[in-house]
């Protein structure tokens, strides 16, 4: 057990994986205890899914019956570029620079597995990349990958917390871990502070409802809310500005993985640019990018909103001069 467990890490490494972590398949009740809390409060805005199945997130057996073990691995994104301050270009979070962490991380995943079961003939498993109704931080903290940081992001000691989450549900047992990593926060409150909304409503706790990056990419409506129009700060697709503040992202370390170098005007995206795709050319453009997930009129509202939010400021600038 010990051998194949210490097999595995090793060859998680080898393929890319920058962090590993073994523990056991069992419930996670204080973990979905908050969920639940958060739920409630509709801290989750319009994400209708993670009310879902809540059964499922809370106990890994009733995603996959025959689950002893689970392998929780991380994957560094971090690449040293700079956004472009500039009112025609609209600032992209640094997540879907390259393309789809959900490939590239499912792609690594497959290989473990088909190397485990090379291990153990009986071996079989299920992977997991936030997809899946699983609760992807609250194992990475349970396997000592890092600790849930103020902004709820998970932070590790070694990448901050530009790391990438996935997990391999198993039939076998292994050797777990024996304790998670302790919260390093300390009385630091960075994030909160920096969050121009505040949508860090409590350490430990976002309201989704205020959050840039849920507005820009998760809010279907055809408007952006007033007070996040107010406080784009030249965001386009998601934000940064909770981890970019972090001191623990201090310690961040450029990626290996080349498919998360920043495809080409993906850093900074000029508005005109998205607001003249057609639905052809946006396929074209996004095609395997997490930026996707917004859809093409989410992203043109997105823009417009920038364009809008820039002409008040000039405008305001103006009459400041004149005055």
């Amino acid at each position: 057990m010990e051998d194949i467990s210490f097999k595995i890490k090793q060859k998680a490494l080898a393929i890319g994986f920058h962090k590993i972590g073994v523990v056991r398949a069992e419930p996670l009740y204080e973990e979905s205890e908050h969920l639940k809390e958060w739920l409630e409060k509709d801290y989750h805005g319009e994400m209708a899914w993670l009310e879902r199945e809540p059964e499922k997130r809370a106990n890994p057996k009733l995603l996959f019956p025959e689950a002893k073990s689970i392998v929780v691995v991380a994957l560094n994104y971090y690449t040293p570029h700079e956004h472009e301050e500039t009112s025609a270009k609209g600032k992209v979070s640094r997540y879907a620079w390259g393309d789809d962490y959900h490939d590239v991380l499912k792609e690594k995943l497959r290989e473990l597995l088909a190397f485990i079961k090379t291990l153990d003939t009986a071996a079989d498993g299920k992977i997991c990349v936030d997809t899946a109704p699983i609760m992807d931080k609250a194992w990475a903290v349970r396997a000592g990958l890092g600790w849930l940081g103020k902004h709820s992001n998970v932070i590790t000691k070694e990448y901050g917390s530009w790391v990438f989450l996935g997990e391999i549900l198993l039939n076998i047992e292994l050797k777990y871990e024996n304790e998670p990593v302790a919260d390093f926060c300390g009385t630091c409150t960075a994030c909160l502070d920096a969050c121009p909304t505040n949508a860090i409503v409590a350490p430990y706790l976002v309201d989704s409802n205020r959050c840039l990056s849920y507005a820009t990419i998760e809010l279907r409506s055809p408007e952006l809310p007033e007070e996040i129009m107010e406080n784009l700060n030249g965001w386009l697709y998601g934000c940064d500005i909770c981890q970019d503040v972090c001191p623990w992202n201090r310690f961040e370390k450029p990626t290996e993985e080349a498919r998360f170098e920043p495809r080409t005007r993906n850093v900074s995206a000029d508005l005109e640019e998205i607001l003249a795709l057609s639905p052809e050319k946006y396929a074209e453009r996004f095609r395997r990018s997490a930026m996707k997930r917004t859809k093409l009129h989410g992203l043109q509202r997105n823009a417009r909103a920038l364009k809008k939010s820039s002409d008040k400021s000039l405008g305001r600038s103006l009459q400041t001069k004149i005055e």
